[in-house]
């Protein structure tokens, strides 16, 4: 699992700083502008990478936040996905559009692996 949940973490975090790029927070009507971007990624990020602590130690918690970070990369996808359909031209680069495939992509292989332990018996 830490590997799917590394690549879904890394698909998630490039896809913010390629965000930051469409100014993201004006698609979302985020208060606060660029400011209240900054601080939902400041919690987003922190608890990608505090549950990527989890799943390398194999900590209790480790299963949570693999669903947390499965939930972010398909929900990632599916906004985009509907924003697209809904006409706005941001993230329409190839590299935008690959890396938001890959966050769908990432998160149903960690939702692979972690369905896949969550079936082991625990010791």
């Amino acid at each position: 699992m830490a590997r799917s949940y590394f690549w879904t973490m890394l698909c998630l975090i490039l896809h913010q700083i390629d965000a930051a790029y469409w100014r993201e927070w004006e698609m979302f009507y985020l208060p606060g502008g660029v400011q209240g971007f900054l601080v939902f990624n400041l919690a987003a990020i922190a608890i990608v990478l505090a549950g990527y602590r989890q799943v390398l130690l194999a900590l209790p918690r480790a299963r949570l936040y693999a669903g947390i970070c499965t939930a972010l990369g398909m929900a990632t996808f599916v906004i985009h996905a509907g924003f697209a359909l809904a006409g706005l031209e941001q993230f329409h680069l190839p590299l935008s559009m690959a890396v938001i495939g890959l966050c769908l992509g990432c998160a149903l292989w960690l939702l692979n692996d972690l369905r896949s332990q969550s079936r082991r018996p625990v010791t």
